[in-house]
């Protein structure tokens, strides 16, 4: 057993991430090393000093007396941090990384970190606003004894968390299944929308149902830090295919809509369907429920002023996971929230079949959404 007052643990990194394990390191009794970089120690000093968590000059001092040290800083920096601060790692003890690609991370880990230290990693599968008790944590053992791997999740077990064992291959797949394709397709709603020069609360296509979570999640994804996107995007190894594969789904459907091709258009939809959703959907829903979907609008527009939409950001989504051979269902272990209402909005769509009739109907007939698709697909 850990005796946490005696025991230290220590986080590279005081961004937001870095900041809310250091609170709850220290809440749950363990004695917490804080460092970020050198220019910021009296500002670190100044805010936090008070709250009884030891500040550092730099990771050299947190890694020479941390028993766990957390390396919190961004995918694209995090081989540059490790190949610094490695080095000074204390003999026996355990590190990991809080970053959302563990490729990087764990070539970093191999390549600095001396061979006496121990490699117990981990990714909490949410934002740094969000409480981390009962959300996924995901913990990968890379190269640890049973017995430091016994101690690396009790001391991470003070998350409070939901823990779920990975490998970094494991993890990175997940990751790149549940969210490289759901930020490039809310990205690019929002750029159509600044393209366009509107806010979507104003459009009457974007102002109630399922309309309400795209636009909300866009915000969201928007107000977020970009280094975190993007490492996702570029940083994963594995998210290019289902990028490339996302932007193929959206373009064979666009090509369809606008060469006519109704009879096509209509078989890739169903196939998608029936793929992820069985033959009979009518029941299927159970992410999103009808009253959540509402309290989410920004508009001031009346709900019955609202028009018909295509949603060709979630038939795209469907075809992109029907031809992966991916059922989204599975990857719900790892689930983000972001990736949970993107799910949930397919869902609703899916498995209502005159909301899917009237998406698919609008897509083929409709002349004004197929122009706002189109600068959609442009973005």
């Amino acid at each position: 057993m850990v005796n946490p007052k005696k025991y230290e643990v220590g986080i590279i990194g005081a961004g937001d991430m870095g900041m809310l394990y250091a609170k709850r390191f220290k809440q749950a009794g363990y004695v917490v090393n804080l460092c970020d970089t050198p220019d910021r120690y009296d500002e670190l000093l100044s805010k936090h000093g008070q709250l009884g968590i030891n500040i550092m000059r730099d990771g050299y001092a947190v890694s020479r007396r941390s028993d766990y040290i957390v390396y919190s800083v961004p995918a694209v920096t995090i081989g540059k941090v490790v190949e610094e601060y490695g080095r000074a790692t204390k003999v026996g003890a355990i590190v990991a990384g809080q970053t959302s690609v563990k490729t990087p991370e764990i070539e970093a880990f191999a390549q600095y970190l001396p061979a006496d230290v121990h490699i117990v990693t981990c990714h909490s599968m949410h934002g740094p606003n969000i409480d981390t008790k009962g959300q996924p944590l995901a913990i990968i053992r890379y190269r640890s004894s049973d017995r430091k791997y016994r101690e690396a999740v009790e001391v991470l077990g003070a998350l409070e968390s939901r823990m779920i064992y990975l490998t970094y291959e494991e993890h990175d797949r997940i990751t790149a299944d549940t969210q490289a394709a759901t930020h490039l397709s809310f990205i690019s709603l929002g750029t159509a929308w600044s393209l366009q020069g509107y806010h979507p609360w104003l459009n009457p296509q974007f102002i109630s149902g399922i309309n309400n979570v795209k636009v909300a999640m866009a915000l969201r994804i928007y107000a977020s830090k970009w280094h975190v996107y993007a490492g996702l995007a570029i940083m994963n190894p594995l998210a290019k295919k289902q990028l490339q594969c996302y932007v193929e789904s959206m373009t064979d459907l666009y090509k369809h809509m606008v060469a006519g091709k109704k009879q096509e258009f209509r078989e890739l939809v169903h196939q998608a369907a029936d793929f992820i959703f069985g033959k009979d959907r009518r029941n299927k829903k159970i992410l999103l429920e009808d009253d959540i979907l509402d309290q989410l609008s920004l508009s001031q527009v009346p709900k019955e002023m609202s028009r018909p939409n295509s949603h060709l950001s979630l038939l795209s989504a469907a075809v992109c996971w029907y031809r992966m051979n991916m059922s989204p269902y599975d990857n719900l272990i790892c689930q983000t929230p972001p990736f949970r209402m993107w799910l949930g909005i397919v869902e609703y769509l899916f498995c209502n079949e005159e909301m899917l009739e009237e998406s698919i109907e609008t897509a083929l007939e409709d002349r004004y959404t197929q122009a706002e698709d189109l600068v959609f697909y442009t973005a």
